[in-house]
C-alpha cells in the first residue's frame, strides 16, 4: 500500500516510482488499485456507498472554449478515458455490493450546483468524483498494469457543505468493503477474461 496525498500529478507520480521500483526489483505488480474516498452523484451514490470505476475520467482535463467544454482528447493530445478490466469490475462490485459506473477525476472539488451538473451532461454515468484515479490509471498504463479505481463516498457531488461530510462513515465503509475484495483480487487472473 502507497500513500500518495491529493491530486493526479503527486498521486500519478507515487503510482509510477513503485511501478518501477518493483519493476527493477523483478517483483512487478500484476495490478494497481487507487482507493480511497470521494464525492457521489446522488441519487445513484450516496453517501457511505462504494463505487468501482468502469471508467476512470480525467474530468476537466481539456479547455473551455466559446462553445463549452473540449477534452484533451477532442483537442487531439491524448486519452481522458481508461477502462479497467469489465470482469475485475463486475467482480468486485458483486462481492462489495457496490454499484460500478465511471469516477471522474477532478484537480478542483465540485462546489456549486451547476458544476455538478455540468460534470453529469458531459459523463452521464459517472458515479462519483475524486482527485487521484487518473493519474493513477495513467502510470498504470504506462507501465503496462492493469488499473481498478474503488471509492467510499464521503459526500454529495454539489454544494459544498464541510459539515455533512462523513469521512469516517467513508473509511469505515472502505474498510469493509475491501474486507470483501481481498480474496477477489487475490485470486483475480488478466488473463481470464
Amino acid at each position: 500500500m502507497i500513500v500518495a496525498g491529493v491530486g493526479p500529478g503527486l498521486a500519478g507520480a507515487c503510482t509510477a516510482s513503485a511501478l518501477t521500483a518493483a519493476a527493477l526489483e523483478g517483483a512487478p505488480y500484476g495490478l494497481v488499485v487507487s482507493a480511497g474516498i470521494g464525492g457521489g452523484f446522488l441519487p445513484e451514490a450516496p453517501v457511505g456507498s462504494l463505487v468501482v470505476a468502469d471508467e476512470i475520467v480525467a474530468a476537466d482535463l481539456g479547455a473551455e472554449t466559446e462553445d463549452g467544454f473540449l477534452s484533451v482528447t477532442e483537442l487531439g493530445f491524448g486519452t481522458v478515458r481508461h477502462q479497467p478490466p469489465g470482469d475485475l469490475v463486475r467482480l468486485v462490485a458483486d462481492a462489495a455490493g457496490a454499484r460500478a459506473g465511471a469516477v471522474l477525476t477532478v484537480s478542483t472539488v465540485t462546489g456549486t450546483a451547476a458544476r455538478a451538473a455540468a460534470l453529469r451532461e458531459r459523463h452521464p454515468t459517472a458515479l462519483a468524483e475524486a482527485m487521484e484515479g487518473f493519474g493513477v490509471a495513467e502510470a498504470a498504463v504506462a507501465h503496462g498494469v492493469p488499473v481498478l479505481e474503488v471509492r467510499a463516498i464521503s459526500n454529495p457531488v454539489g454544494p459544498r457543505d464541510r459539515a455533512a461530510w462523513r469521512i469516517g462513515d467513508a473509511l469505515a465503509a472502505l474498510t469493509q468493503g475491501f474486507g470483501k475484495l481481498v480474496p477477489v483480487l487475490e485470486s483475480w487472473n488478466r488473463h481470464d477474461g
